[in-house]
């Protein structure tokens, strides 16, 4: 069941849509969220459901993501930034923290080749600081192998927290100011932004949370100011295309103000 929050009144134009490919939905085009953002949640509650461990509720969430990652190109989603692993994650038990990154590690070496061929432009977000070289070596390969593609922009949060992203953007900039490279009345929302971690990209449109919980867990805080925000009770194993472009369709149907007012107001 979803629950939508935040929402404006549907629109009932007709004008200028188009059926998505993998749901059969009617959406305006122009009112597409460019960046969706997507909190993963919910593989270990999803396994428990089951009877199931924990490792396979990870295995089947990265499976779901495989969909995803293609429902979103065929969709027109220009960019696609999901959480796969925060930098609290490390507290987790090593057993399954060490799982995950042998998933990660098996996940970019199956799919990577299949992403490049689908036109797909990966990037990792996050510190690099504590991965191993091997996985270090296999990042860098993918990012290297899509990035003159011009796809979709799939974003993979490792090892992320936004505070720290933005920590480390502040430094970056106040060493650059330091240096004498870059005078502190240049430094506007723009400048800042081209810091970040996902400099280039826009800002986040749709900001999805599976499996329940009603927060942003430290995800994408400053690229996410004037999202759209959409909470579902789904697991995200069980998270299907469908699902994706219900959350769209609903995006659609919202009046996104920016501070200002509608003109009913």
């Amino acid at each position: 069941m979803w629950r939508k929050l935040f929402g404006g009144e549907k629109t009932d134009s007709a004008d200028d849509t188009a059926e998505l490919h993998s749901s059969g939905l009617a959406l305006d085009r122009a009112s597409m969220p460019r960046h969706v953002a997507i909190v993963m949640d919910g593989n270990g509650r999803w396994a428990k459901a089951q009877g199931k461990s924990r490792s396979t509720g990870h295995e089947a969430g990265a499976r779901t993501l495989k969909r995803i990652v293609r429902a979103a190109s065929e969709m027109g989603v220009e960019v696609l930034t999901v959480y796969a692993f925060s930098t609290e994650n490390w507290k987790r038990p090593q057993r399954e923290v060490d799982f995950l990154l042998r998933l990660f590690d098996s996940f970019l070496e199956k799919e990577i080749t299949e992403m490049h061929e689908q036109n797909v432009r990966m990037r990792f977000i996050g510190r690099r600081d504590r991965f191993t070289e091997r996985f270090l070596h296999r990042m860098e390969d993918a990012e290297a192998r899509t990035a003159n593609n011009t796809g979709i922009h799939f974003n993979l949060a490792a090892n992320y927290g936004s505070q720290d992203e933005i920590l480390r953007a502040v430094r970056s900039i106040a060493d650059r100011v330091a240096a004498g490279e870059v005078a502190s009345e240049e430094i506007d929302e723009e400048f800042f932004s081209s810091a970040l971690d996902t400099a280039g990209d826009p800002p986040v449109d749709l900001f999805i949370r599976t499996s329940g919980d009603l927060r942003l867990s430290n995800f994408l805080l400053w690229q996410s100011a004037y999202a759209e925000l959409y909470f579902t009770e789904t697991h995200w194993p069980d998270f299907t295309p469908e699902e994706l472009a219900r959350a769209i369709e609903d995006f659609a149907g919202r009046s996104r103000r920016f501070g200002g007012l509608d003109p009913e107001e």
